[in-house]
């Protein structure tokens, strides 16, 4: 199938999840497609088709990309940041969705200032504590949402969190579930709260259904990474 195909298909995909949601919401769904490891041409084809929004795992690769995309699109980091990155991170994108630590949230609060711009950011969860997963525990949340709020440059927009690839892909539902039950704890302190960004190509469909307002898709739409 072409990427125009696929593309179609996952909003098909996104709007039957709608219908099964467990909680009726009036949300928008944000489709990202994420472009790690395709070229310019593949991105520009994906935003032709109709993709407002894309997301690159690495700093490095979106510098070298984004300079020649010649497209209008919101720009979202959702791989794991290096404080030695946060310069160039806050020159590029958009929005950060992996923001896990305090001392990664105040160097971009710092770099965001040097430049004069407020950097929306989401706060990554741990949710399942995988030990090889990027994200702050459940514990340590409160205290870096207390930090993000009181950075001058940093403007907290929601929650990301990556599921475990598990071989069953119900298994997902008990932990976006959760993460949606916090994500509404949470809102309404927070006028600008509005992103909860879970689900993937292979879970997608489950998250939407669990309370995902934002999902980050690839190989579902422009097909396998080189």
């Amino acid at each position: 199938m072409s990427v125009a195909e696929n593309f179609q298909a996952v909003l098909a995909g996104i709007d039957d999840a709608c219908q099964k949601r467990t909680v009726a919401r009036d949300e928008k769904i944000t489709l990202i497609v994420v472009t790690k490891n395709h070229g310019v041409e593949l991105m520009r084809e994906a935003i032709d088709c109709g993709a407002t929004d894309i997301g690159e795992n690495r700093v490095q690769e979106a510098a070298e990309k984004f300079p020649t995309l010649e497209r209008n699109v919101t720009r979202h980091l959702i791989g794991h940041l290096q404080t030695n990155k946060v310069k160039p991170a806050v020159k590029l994108f958009d929005v950060i969705q992996s923001v896990d630590s305090i001392h990664l949230a105040t160097a971009l609060d710092k770099a965001a200032a040097s430049i004069g711009k407020i950097q929306d950011v989401l706060i990554q969860v741990n949710i399942a504590r995988e030990m090889q997963k990027s994200g702050v525990t459940l514990e340590d949340l409160n205290s870096l949402i207390q930090t993000v709020d009181a950075a001058s440059n940093l403007r907290l927009r929601g929650l990301m969190m990556i599921a475990p690839n598990f071989d069953d892909v119900e298994n997902c539902r008990p932990l976006f579930k959760k993460m949606r039950t916090l994500f509404d704890e949470l809102k309404p302190s927070r006028q600008a709260f509005d992103f909860l960004s879970m689900g993937m190509s292979h879970d997608y469909q489950i998250a939407v259904e669990e309370g995902a307002n934002v999902i980050r898709i690839g190989t579902a739409i422009l097909g396998s990474r080189t």
